[in-house]
């Protein structure tokens, strides 16, 4: 059970240095739109939730606040800034590196910002990947095209030779922006810094095109991939309904989290089946995957199927493969369905028409849609109030509508998921009228 204590974010020291953003937050108090900088935000969002604890107010499990802060650790005027990006592509990457370069230059006066090339690769020097300049005039259109200016890649480095590149440069302060283990590096990052008693400031903007992170609210370019899927789930029901009974399969990303599959199929409420990793699910039987779309067909002559890419990972063959960053490789499962589904028509010398539709890629190299570059600029601003204050081994992110900070080895802890027991399945459930259970 969480506690207080998880929730501490810890500080490189005491804020000495008055912030030309203090005229901000001198005199305001903690309302509806605003908490204060010395209020914290509940972990819990409910009486029954906060009574069950049995806790004083004071001992409740709470998040400090993100926001500008009337005094600084950092000196604007000699700090020096490095930005990293991890991982696989996301909606919004070039618009919080934007926005962490602008807030830094235009609202602390912070002239000395560069960005490590191709992830945590561009922090080992033997590998010839010098750092650019992260300028206004550089940035200054970067978020009207996809993926990242900085490059990306997967899998950790040296932690020891990454902090000696920190040091050497005189880096006073490393955003990384990248998903659970690039958060993970992160958090080893600020630890070898402490260790070495170096003041170097390790915050994260957490990226997850899955939104599997928790306690972060929702994560940046969510909203856009959920978007551009549902235009797939679209076109794989035109499709399906144009034919003589037409199948539309549209498999998108989600390995472990099917929270893509369900908020695209939401959106649209094109789908008759939604399948994703948290809800297992037969193929065969009476009351198995291949019967209800074979009814679906029969009751409506087509049926539009969505599923997560880690879905029904139990029906298929597993070599023990990984990739760069330790996940096991995941075997097709769209390419099972459509074997299965087309084998079970034929069988009964029923004619299918099927579509398959796999946008991921697509999906997670577009440019953010304008819902996600506000949040992107908003968890970006909040990133750099709470570097400049010494903030440290934390990320960013919106606990019901309150920005918040979040320490790593907290959102690092375990992986966020659909509940099958949680309103999200279950409103999936009403759009589909898929049976509550296929087993």
């Amino acid at each position: 059970m969480v506690t207080l204590a998880d929730l501490q974010v810890r500080s490189l020291g005491p804020c000495t240095v008055p912030s030309p953003l203090s005229h901000y937050v001198g005199g305001r108090a903690t309302n509806e739109y605003y908490v204060g900088e010395d209020d914290r935000v509940l972990f819990d969002d409910t009486v029954e939730l906060i009574q069950r604890r049995g806790l004083p107010l004071e001992e409740l499990p709470t998040f400090e606040t993100g926001g500008p802060r009337a005094r600084l650790f950092f000196d604007p005027g000699s700090v020096r800034v490095g930005v990293v990006t991890c991982g696989g592509l996301c909606p919004g990457l070039n618009d919080v590196i934007r926005a962490i370069v602008m807030e830094l230059h235009e609202h602390y006066g912070v002239r000395d910002v560069v960005g490590f090339r191709n992830g945590y690769a561009g922090l080992v020097p033997g590998l010839g990947l010098e750092p650019v300049a992260l300028t206004p005039d550089f940035v200054a259109n970067i978020h009207e095209r996809g993926g990242t200016v900085l490059g990306s890649s997967r899998g950790a480095q040296d932690v020891g030779v990454v902090v000696d590149t920190l040091q050497a440069r005189g880096i006073d302060i490393l955003f990384v922006i990248g998903g659970d283990g690039s958060m993970r590096g992160a958090h080893r990052i600020a630890e070898e810094a402490t260790a070495r008693g170096a003041d170097i400031a390790v915050v994260g903007v957490p990226k997850t095109i899955d939104n599997d992170i928790p306690h972060i609210g929702q994560s940046f370019g969510f909203q856009t991939a959920y978007s551009r899927a549902a235009q797939s789930i679209k076109a794989a029901k035109i499709e399906a309904e144009a034919s003589l009974n037409g199948v539309g399969l549209v498999k998108v990303m989600g390995r472990h989290a099917g929270f893509i599959a369900c908020y695209s199929a939401l959106a649209g409420h094109d789908a008759d089946f939604v399948l994703i990793p948290e809800v297992p699910f037969a193929l065969d039987g009476d009351n198995g995957l291949l019967e209800h779309v074979r009814r679906k067909v029969a009751a409506q002559g087509h049926a539009v199927l969505v599923v997560a890419e880690g879905a029904g990972q139990e029906h298929l063959p597993h070599d023990g493969a990984t990739d760069a960053s330790g996940n096991a490789r995941l075997a097709d499962i769209g390419r099972l369905l459509r074997e299965r589904i087309t084998d079970d028509f034929t069988s009964r010398g029923e004619e299918v028409l099927f579509r398959y539709f796999d946008p991921g890629y697509f999906i997670r190299s577009v440019p953010a849609e304008p819902s996600d570059s506000v949040y992107c600029s908003r968890l970006a601003q909040t990133a750099v109030h709470a570097a400049m204050a010494g903030r440290t081994d934390m990320v960013v992110g919106r606990r019901r509508h309150r920005f918040v900070h979040v320490p790593i080895s907290y959102v690092t802890h375990r992986p966020h998921h659909v509940s099958p027991d949680g309103d999200l399945w279950l409103s999936v459930l009403e759009s589909t009228a898929q049976p509550f259970d296929m087993r």
